[in-house]
């Protein structure tokens, strides 16, 4: 279609008789259409168009969102900050991948800086907490700590305040691109890291919504010992990214019924279910239980 019909065609929105089929012809379009609804809503004075705009928009967005969701599931789920900024647009459709990428990169710069050849991991972990707990001071957000922000990667970054996972995950991509054998791990209500010595020395963990704070296994058993929980293996072991985007999505799940916001809750459950469905979960647990 020109651009001259794609404007004639949204026009039509506003005869009621004929809106919804037009809606319906509009959806085909997909995402290339949203740059004219948008120009149409400045344009318009009527209240009740721009709300209609403003659904066709979102609808567009969240459609094209579910795919490129699917496309990231079917690759494998390797690469975890694209996983995060894909959760991230549900929120903030014009968020950056590559603001993303860049702050991520900035750390990694920073801790790289200070790293030495065959630093012992106890005083790698302690130089990756120095520049972000105390250069950057990131830290855990307790007092808005069910804020859907919690959950927006770029928020996160902003801020400096996150919710264990977010944070985990800041922490992870960093030692991930210093080639550091760091992992998730998926705990009940709390998401922590690894990190896996060879053996015949046992792995350690991190807290990061504790400012890094360094973790036996003795301690995550006393910590399963005391929410009742009979050990599993998988709260010792490392998860894959694709379980820790999951997660990220039940949190947000959770922090919109919080809000009392149920019609974004009901979306991000359809997100959560592309991931789950026909797929082997190890995360029944989430940041916000």
């Amino acid at each position: 279609m020109t651009n001259r019909e794609i404007k004639a065609l949204i026009s039509l929105l506003d005869d009621p008789e004929i809106a919804p089929q037009i809606q319906e012809k509009i959806q085909t379009l997909g995402e290339t259409i949203i740059p004219f609804l948008e120009e149409s809503w400045e344009e318009t004075l009527d209240t009740q168009q721009q709300q209609r705009l403003e659904d066709l928009i979102h609808h567009l967005q969240f459609e094209g969102l579910k795919q490129r969701l699917r496309v990231w599931r079917d690759s494998g789920g390797e690469n975890l900050l694209e996983g995060m900024w894909l959760l991230n647009s549900y929120q903030y459709p014009d968020a950056d991948f590559q603001v993303l990428n860049r702050a991520i990169e900035q750390l990694r710069f920073e801790v790289w800086t200070l790293l030495q050849p065959e630093m012992h991991p106890a005083d790698q972990v302690q130089t990756l907490n120095h520049v972000l707990f105390r250069a950057h001071k990131f830290a855990a957000n307790t007092q808005n700590f069910h804020s859907p922000a919690n959950s927006m990667l770029h928020r996160v970054l902003e801020t400096r305040r996150g919710n264990p996972l977010t944070l985990c995950v800041i922490y992870l991509l960093v030692a991930q691109r210093l080639k550091l054998p760091v992992f998730g791990v998926n705990l009940p209500n709390l998401f922590v890291l690894t990190y896996r010595l060879e053996p015949p020395l046992e792995p350690f963990y991190i807290n990061c919504y504790n400012r890094g704070l360094v973790l036996s296994r003795t301690d995550i058993e006393h910590y399963i010992g005391q929410l009742n929980l009979t050990p599993n293996e998988i709260f010792f072991q490392p998860c894959s990214h694709l379980d820790i985007v999951r997660r990220a999505l039940r949190n947000l799940q959770f922090s919109f019924e919080k809000m009392q916001e149920p019609s974004k809750a009901a979306e991000v459950a359809q997100l959560l279910a592309i991931l789950t469905d026909d797929a082997p979960t190890t995360d029944a647990a989430s940041d916000e239980e």
